[in-house]
């Protein structure tokens, strides 16, 4: 289910059933020109893959909005933000968290966060419509669906 009202009455009549969070990680910095295109590109990706996951995990998952964060931030206060979310979102009848994101620093906060981080390499550039890069998208979500179903 995704961050919609059409979704959100959906979760309310079936909550007991979906106790999977995925909270897409995604770096942001205006500041820096020469990296706009590949971080926007990236941002795009991101999107691809959650709403593919979401699509195959569709009655046991509940994809939120992307965390949005400063490219440079202190992970460690991003590590309280989110816990502070999380405080509120285990109101929910939720089991398992699910973060994932190109960025690789955050695998070294995982045991800061409750939940698993799952880290994709990163497509640098391509035609999001091409066959490759449509085939790598789907090989990458097969793996990470079938992971997170390994929770189950």
């Amino acid at each position: 289910m995704k961050w919609t009202k059409m979704d959100m009455e959906k979760y309310i009549d079936a909550k007991e059933f979906v106790d999977t969070l995925l909270i897409p990680l995604s770096p942001f910095k205006m500041g820096d020109d020469t990296s706009l295109e590949k971080d926007a590109f990236q941002q795009e990706v991101l999107h691809l893959f959650v709403h593919e996951i979401e699509q195959q995990l569709a009655g046991r998952l509940l994809l939120i909005p992307s965390y949005m964060y400063l490219k440079d931030a202190d992970k460690e206060a991003e590590v309280k933000r989110i816990q502070l979310f999380l405080e509120d979102a285990q109101k929910q009848p939720i089991e398992h968290v699910f973060y994932i994101t190109f960025d690789a620093s955050w695998r070294k906060h995982e045991n800061e966060l409750q939940g698993n981080v799952l880290w994709v390499p990163s497509i640098q550039t391509g035609d999001l419509k091409s066959k490759e890069v449509q085939s790598l998208i789907g090989d990458q979500v097969e793996q990470l669906s079938e992971y997170i179903r390994s929770y189950w």
